[in-house]
């Protein structure tokens, strides 16, 4: 019983709106693992105060899950399309909500972010399998729709985040951050288990490919622990480029290892589809965009003396923005839009905030505006991006796909937190106050998001060429 997928009951089943149900359930794991996300960057102050660490080392609350997380996310997959998504989805909730509550009686830093590691595992069984439980119970005419309301929910826990993660820090203290997982989970379960279906399609596991997993892991490690010893981690100054060169030779050697692996963890021929390479692409600078404010925002604005409250309401308009154009995009624009043009014009007005911001001072009114400017852009291009990338791989594969998303949001997540954190260590250093964090921390993210327009550009232009490979099996 514990290791099949409980049927729903009757009365669900057969209700003609059975799938919305199944859609607001995998919004639970959205919103949880979002909220989560935009809490935890509230409690740097309060962790580096109670633990004595730089922010280099605080850093790794968040880096050590993203980088468990990316890890993590394709094998789950896979694993999922084999053995269920069900399955998963609900034990991901079991052990992300259980470490949730160890994170929060968390005694040491150390502690804390091996607790987050472990949390990191039960999300990417949430996280690989949440695209693809929406995507194969929503009708093929619902997809891109039932993705924005997905899209949304993260949408709101990234907003009530800041400001509950502020409201949290400054009366209850920092360990109840964690802790508000622990009820929405419980809650969650219970939902989970008797209204979303089973999995029908499934796609049976060849092997497992450990050594792709080993090389994956280490390639990501070493290139954001070579970020975090740039940006004052207490490292010798020759670990930071040894680190650098490691990174590089164990990407090499998980390419290699993709190549000829009999079962590999990432299958070349999956990024041989027309458009799916730029897509991931684009879905990593995207999420580098939405997620890097996240850590920037708050410094830049406590250096200009503003408090924390005030602080987590302005971080807020940016998922605000990414929700309302996410749920409202399809009442506002022509009903000809397609899911490509959609992609151009988001990446677009994205790259237009953040130019503005630079010439911008860090005033709370105008971060604001252009923080709303920003997620609107991201709320148009995110849900488009994605639909696109899930309609390229037929239904069997799914869970992959949603795995090859994830890992790409895991990977912009981890890259906004460490490229912020070292601008603003290269602004610190410089003496510089909140004018100069701004200064040093908003062109790297406008770089990203020129980097996600070429791609969302190149990526139009591919599949305008003719039909996609893969477009055929989801039809």
């Amino acid at each position: 019983m514990l290791v099949r997928e409980r049927a729903r009951p009757d009365a669900v089943r057969e209700r003609p709106g059975a799938w919305r149900l199944a859609v607001a359930t995998v919004c639970f794991g959205a919103f949880m693992g979002q909220l989560d996300a935009s809490v935890v960057t509230l409690t740097y102050p309060s962790l580096r105060a109670r633990f004595d660490a730089p922010l280099a080392g605080v850093e790794w609350v968040s880096l050590s899950y993203l980088l468990v997380l990316v890890a993590a996310l394709v094998p789950v997959g896979r694993l999922a399309d084999a053995m269920g998504r069900k399955l998963f989805y609900l034990y991901g909730f079991v052990l992300f909500t259980a470490a949730s509550a160890a994170c929060g009686l968390a005694p040491s830093l150390g502690a804390l972010v091996a607790f987050r590691a472990v949390q990191a595992i039960g999300a990417a069984m949430l996280q690989a399998n949440s695209v693809a439980l929406v995507a194969t119970s929503a009708p093929p005419a619902r997809t891109r729709a039932a993705l924005g309301v997905q899209a949304a929910a993260q949408a709101l826990g990234l907003a009530l985040g800041p400001t509950v993660g502020a409201a949290l820090v400054a009366t209850a203290g920092w360990r109840w951050v964690f802790g508000v997982n622990v009820p929405i989970g419980v809650v969650a379960l219970v939902a989970g288990h008797y209204l979303l279906p089973r999995t029908r399609t499934r796609t049976p596991v060849a092997g497992f490919d450990g050594w792709g997993l080993l090389w994956l892991s280490a390639a990501t490690t070493a290139l954001l622990l070579g970020v975090s010893a740039a940006s004052g981690l207490p490292l010798p100054g020759w670990a930071a480029g040894l680190l650098f060169v490691l990174a590089a030779a164990a990407a090499g050697a998980f390419a290699i290892r993709q190549r000829r692996a009999g079962a590999p963890l990432l299958d070349p021929a999956l990024l041989r589809v027309r458009g799916v390479p730029s897509g991931l692409a684009a879905a990593l600078c995207g999420y580098l965009v939405l997620f890097g404010p996240l850590v920037l925002a708050p410094e830049v604005l406590a250096r200009a003396g503003y408090s924390e409250l005030l602080t987590g309401l302005v971080v807020s308009a940016l998922p605000a923005g990414f929700a309302l154009a996410a749920t409202g995009a399809d009442r506002v624009l022509p009903s000809g839009t397609t899911d490509r043009s959609r992609c151009v014009a988001g990446a677009a007005v994205a790259v237009a905030a953040l130019a503005a911001m630079v010439a911008v001072p860090p005033a709370a009114v105008w971060t604001a505006l252009l923080l709303a400017l920003l997620g609107t852009g991201l709320g148009l291009f995110t849900p488009a991006n994605n639909t696109l990338i899930m309609r390229a791989f037929p239904a069997a594969s799914s869970g992959m796909a949603g795995g090859l998303v994830n890992m790409a949001r895991g990977l912009g997540t981890a890259l906004g937190v460490a490229l912020v954190t070292l601008a603003l260590h290269l602004g610190a250093s410089g003496g510089t106050g909140a004018a100069g964090a701004e200064r040093h921390g908003v062109p790297v993210l406008l770089a990203a998001a020129v980097a996600g327009l070429l791609a969302a550009w190149r990526g139009s232009r591919r599949r305008g060429r003719g039909s996609s490979a893969a477009g055929s099996p989801r039809r």
